[in-house]
């Protein structure tokens, strides 16, 4: 038996790979195209573990899915891969579109082709779990009920909208097709090995170096987050005990404002490490101009996950941010690696004025 994981070396896959192998024997065959998020330094634990196969490769390309599904006979197909950063998706949605919803269509044609000639034990047995985002309800007003999964669809950013099509795709290859799918829709993430475009890893590298620490607007736009190992717990009691076409959202039960989570941030790094002239991180912070339809609060609601599933998070905020702090400040190299060229100059182009 194996599953295929689809963007396994991103920041949530690669987590959730590791977290996996942790937990079972059973292989992971890893299909991710190295985009300029995908990092096989992230799965460097594993470069001599056997259950660990990876394979460069585009969600969109069949003939390659195909193949794939056909050699290793996988039980299950877990779908992390995506373009996820909202910011990109505003300066180049043709990405998103490609990825999000013509590669997700892809994978659900091949698997229902690969599903329908599996024999009756295994055919009844076989998974398709797609990871997609709470972006894709849009946004709440402060004191409105949190997002549940009966909520109505109302993305705002071109890379929700996609997540939202490939959404519905997963919905109606189950009711059309009979493809037994589930669909998980998560809070933000943080953690180790996360790309530093997102607002997390950002702050940290931003601090260290000494550079300004860009917060959108007033910084009062407020989120949901969640840590990410919580959220590969989440996806595998999903994959083990969930319910064929049924929906379930995952969140962390933390909501802050971003001005919150900078704050908390700087706090922590003043303890962890301090500057060396003696003054808080905090001084560091430099308001900017918020981008085009920033939603103002997240909320997931989580109760159907823990009611169904039994499953809640093991961190809260206070804890889950102290160990990603800790593990940056422990893993420099990391960092300096993936600062490449590239992500230097997408940093460069998204704040360029915006002071």
């Amino acid at each position: 038996m194996s599953i295929l994981v689809t963007g396994g070396a991103g920041f949530i896959g690669s987590n959730f790979v590791l977290d996996w192998l942790k937990h079972h024997d059973e292989p992971v065959i890893n299909l991710d195209k190295l985009t300029y998020a995908g990092n096989l330094e992230n799965l460097a634990s594993l470069k001599n573990d056997s259950r660990h196969i990876f394979v460069q490769g585009d969600i969109a390309d069949q003939r390659q899915i195909d193949r794939l599904l056909e050699q290793y006979q996988p039980r299950a197909l877990i779908n992390f891969a995506a373009e996820s950063h909202v910011d990109r998706s505003i300066h180049g949605p043709r990405d998103f579109i490609q990825t999000n919803i013509m590669g997700t269509f892809t994978l659900l044609d091949s698997a229902r082709g690969y599903w329908s000639r599996l024999d009756g034990p295994r055919r009844q047995e076989f998974r398709f779990l797609h990871v997609s985002t709470d972006e894709v309800y849009g946004s709440l007003e402060p004191g409105e009920p949190a997002f549940s999964e009966t909520h109505r669809y109302e993305p705002n950013s071109p890379y929700s909208a996609s997540k939202a099509a490939s959404d519905h795709l997963v919905r109606a290859w189950y009711h059309t097709y009979g493809l037994p799918v589930l669909t998980t829709n998560c809070s933000n993430n943080y953690g180790p090995y996360h790309f530093p475009e997102k607002l997390i890893p950002l702050l940290i590298v931003n601090a260290l170096a000494g550079r300004p620490l860009p917060v959108y607007g007033d910084g009062r736009q407020v989120r949901d987050w969640l840590y990410v190992t919580d959220h590969c717990s989440a996806i595998r009691r999903v994959l083990e005990a969930g319910i064929p076409g049924e929906v379930y959202n995952v969140g962390g039960w933390n909501e802050k404002t971003n001005l919150e989570v900078v704050h908390n941030v700087c706090n922590l790094l003043d303890e962890l490490c301090p500057r060396a002239d003696e003054g808080s991180y905090i001084q560091q912070i430099t308001h900017v101009a918020d981008r085009p339809g920033h939603d103002r609060r997240y909320a997931i609601d989580a109760r159907k996950l823990e009611r169904e599933l039994g499953w809640t998070p093991a961190e809260t905020f206070e804890t889950g941010i102290r160990k990603t702090i800790l593990w940056y400040l422990d893993n420099p190299q990391w960092v300096e690696r993936v600062q490449s060229g590239a992500y230097r100059d997408w940093v460069s182009q998204n704040y360029e004025g915006r002071v």
